[in-house]
């Protein structure tokens, strides 16, 4: 009965191993109890055929690779010839630790020992020991092939992760090389319980540790639709703005037309002298004194332009013709809205030097976007990237900065960032 329980808890570890690797290439179809019938109904399949067919070896490879890729497509999004594939990859990761563990068994000559107890516990331990390696190599698949949640994790937080099964691994090898001969059935039984545990406490801890970074992966993602949301509304409300200055300024042109032909009409050239050289002093302070032809572009550029002005910031510009920009709208919100508050905030710190210069043209089939601005703090580096600034909202700032870069990817564009003199300079380049 012991036999039967060890040999199911050894195919539920292979279960959960197999779970695992799947996941790696590809998310989860359904979520909740649905999960634990699809484990339970894999368990029992794999039990099955290793009980019915463990005469069979051709045919129960066959049958394995059967279960797994019927199994994962259910379980996993993806195809079902992916899936047969990623199938016939880990049945061979199978029978290699099936092979190391022999390999094992045989070198510590654990089948000839001095009673059924002594050698059942040696193979059991042998077993878990190749078990966990292959726990330890899905984890470096799913490192180097995972999800984005994988990538959430600094190398450093992986490495101490990894401390667990490697701990493990140390541990029952050296259960392997003192333990070889037991007195009592009640010992072999509780080395099999400390085996299996720490087995079992590897794969809690591995999803657990998952969980948690999924977690913060869509908080992060939250935050990232609340950043883009507040800088859609910024576009939405300039547009809107200017749709009802551009109304206003229509209606008084009107009036202001009737009036010129009034004083035409009464031959009063000197009034009328007077009057346009007026209406003309007033064109001249009007808002929207940046013009690209593009409306997008249009409404970022005037607000920010009044925003810079209003707090004592000179802003210089170079803009040119962007009527055929190929970037979308929302991306071209998500650089402009964080580049320039940014570039805008920074100059507040600033005593003296308060200046933004700032570039967005077409010219050679590419767009360049740059951005240089005064600054008087620190900037933070992590890993060699920017991370973020010391301001009042680092994190939103490190976020955002962060979904300009994705932008810069998805159009397979460059960039350069730089700081020095107290001067802070960002270049994309996006080919057309």
């Amino acid at each position: 009965m012991i036999d039967l329980m060890q040999n199911v808890l050894l195919i539920f570890i292979e279960v959960m191993c197999c779970k695992s690797f799947f996941e790696t290439f590809g998310a989860i179809r359904y979520k909740g109890w649905i999960n634990f019938i699809q484990i339970l109904l894999l368990l029992s399949s794999m039990c099955f055929y290793s009980y019915g067919f463990s005469e069979y070896f051709v045919l129960r490879q066959i049958i394995a690779i059967s279960v797994f890729s019927v199994f994962m497509f259910w379980h996993v999004r993806i195809s079902l010839k992916k899936s047969l594939v990623l199938a016939m990859l880990f049945d061979a990761l199978l029978l290699a630790m099936d092979y190391l563990a022999y390999l094992i068994i045989g070198m510590l000559s654990l089948d000839s020992n001095l009673s059924e107890q002594q050698y059942g516990i040696g193979a059991v331990l042998a077993y878990l020991l190749v078990k966990v390696i292959l726990f330890f190599l899905i984890l470096v698949i799913r490192k180097q092939f995972g999800k984005k949640s994988m990538e959430m994790m600094l190398d450093t937080e992986w490495l101490r992760f990894l401390f667990f099964p490697v701990f493990t691994i140390a541990a029952i090898s050296a259960m392997l090389s003192v333990f070889k001969y037991v007195q009592t059935v009640e010992q072999a039984n509780l080395l099999a319980v400390i085996a299996f545990g720490m087995v079992g406490m590897n794969i809690v801890v591995f999803y657990l540790i998952n969980d948690i970074v999924e977690r913060e992966m869509k908080m992060h993602e939250n935050k990232v639709f609340q950043i883009q949301a507040k800088n859609q509304l910024e576009m939405y409300r300039s547009i809107s703005e200017n749709f009802d200055n551009q109304k206003r300024k229509t209606h008084e042109y009107k009036n202001q037309i009737s009036c010129i032909e009034s004083l035409l009409d009464k031959k009063q050239y000197s009034k009328l002298e007077e009057y346009v050289k007026k209406i003309y002093g007033s064109l001249n302070n009007e808002p929207d004194a940046i013009n690209t032809n593009n409306v997008i572009v249009n409404a970022i550029l005037n607000t920010k332009y009044l925003e810079a002005e209003a707090k004592g910031i000179v802003f210089v510009f170079r803009v040119n013709d962007l009527s055929e920009l190929k970037i979308e709208d929302e991306d071209v919100v998500t650089i402009l809205a964080n580049l320039l508050n940014n570039a805008i905030e920074a100059c507040e710190t600033c005593e003296d030097k308060k200046a933004i210069k700032f570039k967005f043209v077409k010219e050679d089939d590419m767009i360049i976007i740059a951005v240089k601005n005064s600054f008087n703090y620190d900037v933070v580096y992590e890993n060699g990237e920017i991370k973020s600034t010391k301001t009042s909202s680092v994190d939103e700032h490190g976020v955002g900065i962060k979904n300009v870069l994705k932008i810069i990817e998805k159009y397979g564009g460059a960039y350069v960032i730089e700081d020095k003199n107290k001067e802070f300079f960002f270049s994309i380049i996006i080919p057309t």
